[in-house]
């Protein structure tokens, strides 16, 4: 069956860094698109960045509000994905989940809709 199992959450200091790993199995990983979302206590869970599979040539998004400062990587030889944080802030305190689905194109712009999540892994920001 899939799992998804999520790593590297901790306590930080603002400004510092952090890298969350996903080890994946039960599907064809490096086929697969994976991706981070976010949930921070009473708030909506939110999409951080996306990777796409071999078919895409391992694309990456992060959204527009985190860009430069996280980074979406792959490997496919270990069925990892990775998310670098840098430069934390208390706002990205949350429990960041690992995800795997599908990239889907429409009207010209790609869509991700995740199939399978891991249990998740707590990040917190706090000086």
């Amino acid at each position: 069956q899939v799992q998804l199992v999520e790593s590297g959450g901790d306590t930080v200091q603002p400004g510092g860094s952090l890298r969350l790993s996903c080890t994946a199995s039960g599907f064809t990983f490096s086929a697969t698109a994976m991706s981070w979302y976010r949930q921070a206590p009473e708030k909506e869970r939110e999409l951080v960045a996306v990777i796409s599979g071999t078919d895409l040539a391992s694309t990456t998004h992060v959204e527009e509000f985190l860009k430069g400062r996280f980074f979406i990587s792959r490997d496919n030889a270990k069925n990892t994905v990775s998310l670098q944080m840098n430069n934390l802030k208390p706002d990205d305190t949350a429990v960041y989940y690992c995800t795997a689905g599908k990239i889907d194109r429409s009207n010209g712009n790609y869509y991700y809709n995740p199939d399978y999540w891991g249990q998740g892994t707590q990040v917190t920001v706090a000086s």
